[in-house]
């Protein structure tokens, strides 16, 4: 594996001070002036109070979303404003059909017809940047901020009920692996994109209860559409899937709700912001602007009395195309778990973009990034590409642009939530296990199912 010098990453942290298209709609429409979210910039404000040091060398971008919660920041700085307020005019959020499209487009860039950034799971950018997700061909990125914190869980269909198959399935465990001799096929689950967040947060799931996700179970990568119409044709057992799903699953009766991942990790980095290396390179103030905007609108966002007004906009028929209904209890942290367990009303459990029980959601630990590629190798993703701790440190250090946050951040006025260290420390997982960035072989040797 490697050795990994544990005070390297403590010297370097101090030195420092999903998916295919699931939403009704996400193929895009004709801009409705009359409709909520319209995708292009409003009417620049406060340009003239921009200092002509701070003014972006351009004030366009194109940044990609996947219509999920996730994405709510970029909405919400072009909508309300915040973009434009920093001088950033002409950013165009553009819908993405599905993860591979991302990927894709953000390898041509926008001035392919692409994208030039925007909302990724992790470790998307890294993969990209490796050229391990794109046949080979590099092209930097550089990560920016984190868009959320939560807002994830795992569905399982209601054939399922009263088995035990919910956060702890330790006790399930013969159950699932035991469904082929009863059912004539491997339990089946899905997630939106291999060897990213939602993959391995089930990954994750299933191994804490003593379930191998590549041996005692079917576990695949499918577009969202056909993962539920397969819980609901009893083809399909378990779905990793983010907001606005887990409010779906329930109300529609496809499922329940095994569990949401802020019970498996609280607080855990979800997806992020991040950019053709290529573009922040040329255009660093207009870099600083985006990230001014995206803090702004994270702070909106997580204003409790400022959430009704969110759901109204992102669900919009230009961004997510939904009844505003299905995303207003997901952004209360209110879910209806189903199968007998409590209902869940803790704001705290919903979607966060600012501010967590921990410290701030939106600047980019690269402790974080650490346990993406840790976990790659505890499944041995990518083995040639990323084969120690130490090849891994050195992509994320060229990878994780924290710095460009913090000065952001600073410029901004927003001082008194700038992390002090690039490492947010020992994390906690629900079944006791710890992640200690300092000495991710530990974490490693320490986890019972693994490939490594």
């Amino acid at each position: 594996m490697g050795s990994f010098n544990r005070r390297k990453f403590l010297l370097t942290s101090a030195a420092s001070a999903t998916g295919a298209l699931f939403l009704k709609g996400c193929t895009g429409n004709p801009p409705d002036p009359n409709a909520a979210g319209t995708g292009t910039s409003p009417s620049p404000q406060a340009a003239g109070d921009i200092s002509p040091e701070m003014m972006p060398e351009t004030p366009n971008i194109k940044l990609g979303y996947i219509p999920i919660v996730e994405s709510a920041p970029l909405i919400i700085a072009q909508e309300k404003g915040f973009f434009a307020k920093y001088g950033m005019t002409g950013v165009e959020v553009s819908k993405q059909a599905n993860w591979a499209s991302a990927r894709d487009n953000v390898t041509i860039g926008s001035q392919g017809g692409g994208i030039d950034g925007g909302q990724w799971q992790m470790p998307m950018p890294h993969l990209i940047t490796e050229g391990i997700i794109t046949n080979g061909n590099k092209v930097p990125m550089y990560v920016l901020a984190q868009l959320i914190t939560q807002g994830n869980g795992i569905a399982v269909a209601p054939m399922h009920e009263g088995k035990g198959v919910n956060l702890d399935i330790s006790k399930a465990a013969d159950y699932i692996k035991g469904f082929n001799k009863t059912n004539g096929r491997k339990f089946k689950a899905a997630h939106t994109f291999p060897n990213v967040n939602q993959d391995f947060w089930i990954r994750y799931w299933f191994a804490a209860g003593g379930v191998d996700p590549d041996t005692d179970i079917d576990l695949l990568a499918v577009p969202p559409a056909e993962t539920v119409q397969g819980m609901r044709n009893g083809t399909m057992d378990a779905f990793s899937t983010g907001d606005p799903w887990p409010y779906r699953i329930v109300t529609e009766n496809i499922g329940y709700m095994a569990a949401l991942t802020a019970q498996i990790w609280p607080y855990h980095p979800e997806e992020y912001l991040a950019i053709r290396a290529d573009w922040v390179d040329k255009n660093p103030k207009a870099t600083k602007a985006l990230l001014k905007g995206i803090m702004e609108a994270q702070q909106w966002i997580d204003d409790p009395q400022n959430r009704p007004e969110v759901v109204q906009i992102v669900s919009g028929r230009n961004y997510f195309n939904v009844p505003p209904t299905i995303l207003e209890s997901p952004f209360k942290g209110q879910y209806t778990m189903g199968d007998g367990q409590p209902a869940i009303d803790d704001f705290q459990k919903g979607p966060l973009y600012w501010k967590d029980g921990i410290g701030n959601v939106s600047y980019p630990y690269k402790s974080h990034d650490l346990w993406f590629l840790t976990e790659s190798m505890r499944w041995g993703f990518h083995k040639d590409a990323i084969p120690d701790f130490d090849t891994a440190q050195k992509i994320i250090d060229k990878v994780n642009r924290e710095d460009i946050w913090r000065e952001a951040a600073t410029e901004a006025g927003f001082t008194a939530d700038i992390p002090s260290s690039t490492s947010r420390g020992v994390e906690t997982f629900f079944d006791g296990i710890t992640f200690d960035p300092a000495n991710p072989s530990a974490y490693l040797q320490s986890l019972t199912i693994k490939k490594v």
